[in-house]
């Protein structure tokens, strides 16, 4: 049982705890003197503000015009979306699984009108029966319905609630038949106006939200999360109205970071940053969710998590997908790009890695690595690439093994034959020890191929492996 308190009075309560007795403007005493194990909460407005922009933002990734409404209600001008996402039904259908994933239940109407729609989704609330009736496409069918409607659902009539019922009016259509001049002289003007806007004889205007210039999400957590597993489902969240943020704002995301906030206070401990990088700009749920999951599965709280932090470090401008005309075997570049996401964030960045290589005659500086979604570091440009011999090999040793020299000839395994060569290097002075050698490319008497290479420094001469052919 529950009951929301405003002012020391029930605002609403819970079907159970109506059944209890409970009723609206019932006080705090009355309530727990009738249900004692009940739970009473205070309301709390900046929350709700809160929850009701959190909504609009996400529901931004449906159409760029949403607008708040009276009773905690939002509206949605969907004309320029329904094939974008399949229709009336689907496109119902995802907005309320969107709201659900945020923690609420919605009542979601559509009609040719806001104010019809609003009506038809107010009455709905308090009629289950009403479930086949909500949706109205064409306008006479809407003011058909909504000739069948009390007439205290519009807010500005419940004041005159009972003058109209002494009158003989109950519903929608019995409120339209009244002499207007009479019933504007008697009661508020904005009767009329949202009878003309709901019915569609009078324009309806609007104060679009707007979403911010950058995002930056905060969500506190109803307890504790120890494993980061479970991090996931409130995490979904935020992702959900980042979606909606990079949606209005034509952008897509190449970087975010999930903050982990753990204790406060005296016993404060730092965020657990979670950065994710992506190897090409999405803006997609499931393909972020999918990142975050494996990430999370390869993290090790050092503390409960009370609360999250979301941001787009990095976003770009959002690009329609290219379809070939003729496909690639091997799948679109998008695909490509995501399973290198996916790899980085179950093995790590630092274990999925690219060929970076630097313009640099020694190769162990040349042959530089970067992450495989890191888009940073500019390429080299394709000079640099011509110049690399193709006896060059691939497999370069992480250090130079030097090697034994036995009767004029370098020794690994078996004495070595060499085969092409020398390549000189002779440079680095600039950073340090010059570099001074000859690269040749020799053969054991198994075949194998290697790349070694002789150090010349002074008088002394050394030999090094420092690659293998495959």
């Amino acid at each position: 049982m529950l009951a929301v308190l405003e002012h020391d009075q029930v605002l609403t309560m819970t079907a159970s705890a109506a059944a209890g007795g409970v009723r609206p403007g019932m006080r705090r005493g009355g309530v727990l003197a009738l249900t004692p194990q009940a739970l009473l909460c205070e309301r709390d407005l900046a929350r709700e503000q809160g929850a009701r922009d959190d909504i609009a933002l996400t529901l931004l990734q449906y159409t760029p015009e949403v607008a708040h409404a009276e009773e905690d209600s939002l509206l949605l001008d969907i004309s320029a979306s329904l094939s974008a996402f399949g229709g009336r039904l689907a496109l119902c259908r995802r907005i309320r699984e969107s709201i659900q994933a945020l923690g609420f239940t919605p009542q979601v109407s559509m009609a040719p009108t806001a104010q019809g729609a609003w009506l038809l989704a107010r009455h709905r609330r308090h009629a289950p029966d009403l479930a086949r009736q909500r949706r109205s496409l064409r306008l006479a069918s809407m003011q058909r319905r909504l000739d069948r409607l009390p007439f205290t659902l519009l807010p500005a009539a419940r004041p005159y609630q009972e003058w109209l019922a002494g009158i003989g009016c109950q519903t929608l259509a019995d409120l339209r038949k009244l002499p207007r001049a009479g019933l504007q002289r008697r009661s508020d003007k904005h009767i009329l106006e949202t009878l003309d806007r709901a019915y569609g004889t009078a324009p309806e205007m609007f104060e679009w939200v707007q979403a911010p210039q950058t995002f930056c999400a905060w969500l506190e957590l109803p307890d504790r999360i120890e494993h980061a597993e479970a991090v996931l489902f409130a995490a979904r969240r935020l992702i959900l109205q980042m979606i909606g943020w990079l949606v209005a704002q034509q952008l897509a995301v190449s970087r975010f970071l999930l903050s982990l906030e753990h204790e406060r206070g005296r016993q404060a401990i730092a965020p657990t940053p979670l950065e994710i990088s992506l190897a090409e700009p999405a803006w997609h749920e499931e393909h972020l969710l999918r990142l975050l999951k494996e990430r999370l599965g390869r993290l090790q709280l050092d503390a409960p998590v009370i609360a999250l932090r979301l941001q787009a470090s990095q976003v770009a401008a959002m690009l329609p997908p290219t379809a070939s005309l003729f496909p690639e075997p091997g799948g679109t570049p998008g695909a490509y790009a995501r399973l290198l996401e996916l790899l980085s964030a179950r093995l790590g960045s630092e274990n999925v890695l690219k060929p970076a290589a630097l313009a640099d005659h020694r190769p162990e500086i040349a042959n530089a690595w970067q992450a495989a979604t890191d888009n940073d570091r500019r390429q080299p440009p394709e000079e640099t690439l011509r110049r690399i011999q193709p006896q060059r090999p691939f497999w370069l040793l992480q250090q130079p093994l030097a090697l034994m020299f036995r009767k004029h000839r370098p020794f690994y395994g078996s004495p070595l034959r060499l085969l092409s060569g020398p390549e000189r290097i002779e440079c680095g002075w600039w950073d340090g020890p010059a570099t001074v050698r000859d690269y040749f490319v020799a053969e054991s008497e198994e075949a194998a191929c290697y790349w070694i290479y002789r150090e010349r420094s002074g008088d002394e001469i050394r030999w090094f492996l420092h690659g293998l052919f495959a």
